[in-house]
Order: C-alpha cells, then structure tokens, then sequence
C-alpha cells in the first residue's frame, strides 16, 4: 500500500543481483541508495552485509512509505534530489561512502500510480512531477509555445514527428489528462491499433525528463557521487535509456582517462587530470530469464566504476 491507500503491484528492481555484484558489500560498509523508490536495491544491499544504508529520493511519496517498505534500523530515509548527496551526507557527519546505486528515471511505484500522471496505461492528470512541486506536464504543455515543445520532444524523446506533434498538442489545448495527451500524439503520429510501439512513449518521456530536469540531475549525481565516494569505493549505475546511458558511457571514460585515441586527421586529447574512476566496467544487460519476469527491464544498462585515490574534478561534466 502506499501512503494514499492505492494498491500498487510489487516493484521488481531491475539487474540488482548484478548491481550488488558491482558494489562489492563488505560487512559493516556504509552505501547510498541514491533511488531508494520502492527500496528494492536498499533491501539487497541490507541482505549483503552493508552496516549502513542512506536512501535517498527526491518523491516525498517514497520517503513517507520508506520506513514501512524497509523496517530496518541500519537505514536512514531522506527526502533530497541524489545530485545532494555529498553535501546531505557532510551536512549530517557521515563523511565519505563505500558503495553508491542509482537506478536513473522514473519509478515502478510512479508509473503504477494514475494520480502521479507519469504514464497513459491509465487515464489520470497530467502531472508527471516526481518532487511534487513545481510546474506539472498539464501547466507547461498548456503555455509553451510549439517551438519549445517540438524540441523537447526531439531532444528528450528522440521524436522523429516532433514538430507534428507539438503543432497537434497546441491546437488541441488546454490539455488536462493523461489520456488526452496520448490520444492528441497517436492522431499525430497515424498511429493505429495492433502497432508495436506505441509513439505517446516518446512524448511522456520527452516531457517527464524536461520537467524533472532528469538529464542534469543525472549529470551532477555522478559529480556527487565522485565528491561522496571514499577510495576504493563502488559506483554502480542503472540507465534505462539511450541519453542516459550515454551520459554515464562518457562520465566514467573521462573520468577514468579513457580518452579516445588520435588520428592523423584528429590529434589525441590529452587529459592533464588525474583518473578518479578505475576498473570500469562493460555495460551489462537484463537476462532473457528477468525479461520474462519483468519486461520493464528491456532497456536498462548498467555501469559501475572503482574510485581511486586522486581528488574529485572540479569542473562540471561537458
């Protein structure tokens, strides 16, 4: 149950046998779950041995069910965006961490939720907000301008009918429900019953990660989670689409001194910083066994990385 009484199915945390593998728990470590959600990472990282876990989730739902989900007194709940984390754990006097997850976009408990309007599987209000504040989908699709909504859907969504779509979505306003906005993007897009994709995907992606400024959360988590890392410590990161993913790829090469090598045409760069990651890992993807048991894990990659000595960067990730 969550905190309004809505029955929700039970949340399945994708590849976390293989996020636990990468943070190599030691007994009596201290990790973050910086996307505590439903807590299924905290609780295997709870079963691994970890003497500590601080969870982490900007949803204030999810910090309130918390305590229920996981009674365990080695876990501290707090109610902050993971791109905080550093500045949160010193605040607090926990210094520097063994071990870090972060399972990057929105939640199984928010999707599952009509009434948190992240998803048209059924109709709720246009919300899509996972810190429950701020401006909701309905108010900005209500008053941007179809320039600003064609972009957004091209560059969070990776919309090839963008403009199309967002020429439908001005017309069509004021939009208030999920389902609405669904209907307004497959009349747009020619969509028709039976089709394998559904193309309002793309647009409730697009407008969630602007919304939610996921991208450059994404972006300073990593920064923080570099800053909040002791070394030796494990970085382990779930993405579950392409934008993300390739933020992540490119943050552990520079971060690890894998620069691309040079050419003839194109002189190697070289990187006057020292690495701060080592022992990168290859992405790894769900087994055809957790697909059958849970196909929201399709797209989900994850990385993870070892912390070295050398001192965090101090410049923002480009």
């Amino acid at each position: 149950m969550t905190s309004t009484g809505t029955h929700i199915a039970p949340h399945v945390p994708v590849l976390v046998g293989e996020v636990i593998a990468a943070l190599a728990l030691r007994a009596g470590d201290t990790a973050v779950d910086g996307t505590f959600g439903a807590g299924g990472y905290t609780r295997a990282m709870l079963g691994a041995g970890a003497g500590r876990v601080i969870g982490f989730d900007r949803d204030p739902d999810a910090i309130a069910d918390g305590a229920s989900l996981v009674p365990d007194p080695r876990l501290t709940l707090i109610n902050e965006r993971f791109s905080q984390m550093d500045r949160v754990l010193a605040e607090r006097g926990i210094g520097q961490v063994d071990a870090i997850a972060l399972d990057i976009g929105v939640s199984s408990m928010q999707i599952d939720r009509a009434d948190r309007g992240f998803s048209f599987q059924a109709d709720g209000p246009l919300d899509m907000r996972m810190s429950k504040s701020g401006l909701t989908a309905a108010e900005f699709l209500n008053a941007a301008d179809e320039a600003e909504i064609a972009r957004i859907l091209k560059d969070y969504g990776e919309e090839p009918r963008a403009r199309a779509i967002a020429r439908a979505i001005v017309a069509a306003r004021p939009i208030e429900r999920t389902g609405e906005l669904a209907a307004i993007v497959r009349r747009a897009a020619g969509f028709r019953p039976g089709q394998k994709a559904d193309p309002a995907t793309r647009t409730f992606q697009a407008v969630r990660i602007h919304l939610n400024a996921e991208l450059d959360e994404l972006e300073q988590g990593l920064e923080a989670a570099e800053r909040a890392l002791k070394p030796g410590g494990r970085l382990a990161v779930v993405t579950f689409h392409s934008l993300e993913d390739r933020i992540v790829k490119r943050f552990f090469r520079e971060r690890s001194g894998g620069m691309p090598a040079g050419s003839r045409h194109r002189p190697a760069v070289v990187d006057p910083n020292v690495p701060t990651f080592e022992h990168v890992a290859k992405a790894v993807s769900p087994t055809e066994r957790e697909l059958a048991a849970n196909p929201r894990a399709r797209s989900a990659r994850l990385r993870s990385a070892v912390r070295t000595t050398a001192s965090p960067r101090k410049e923002r990730l480009q």
